[in-house]
């Protein structure tokens, strides 16, 4: 049986975006309540009953979540144009040696607006 489990996470943090273009708002430094959701996809262990503990993941993602929480993202070797793509693509490339169902990673920037990137 093959599932998509998702293991959410939150932090705060601040960014400007130098370049969106002039007299746009996000050119001024500002913050979000960022939602990360981590996806993971594959088949269920008959023995355990699960794809993965989702103990494990937190193991793995919460370390990179508490770095960039209450930050100024464009100071973060790797995020200085951080929109939601490149924070997406960010978080990727720091957990999928360690995740190998990694399937997604949707970073949600407000309630309405979010970037789901799923590997290269």
């Amino acid at each position: 049986m093959e599932v998509e489990l998702v293991k959410t996470f939150y932090f705060d943090a601040a960014h400007s975006l130098a370049a969106a273009p002039d007299g746009h708002k996000c050119r001024q430094m500002h913050g979000h309540g960022y939602r990360v959701d981590i996806h993971v996809t594959g088949q269920v262990d008959p023995q355990a009953g699960w794809l993965m503990d989702f103990g494990d993941l937190k193991k793995i993602v919460a370390p990179l979540i508490d770095s960039l929480d209450h930050k100024n993202l464009n100071e973060i070797d790797g995020l200085a144009n951080s929109t939601s793509e490149m924070l997406a693509k960010y978080l990727w490339d720091h957990i999928a040696a360690d995740i190998p169902q990694l399937s997604g990673v949707t970073v949600w920037e407000s309630s309405t607006s979010r970037c789901i990137y799923r590997g290269k």
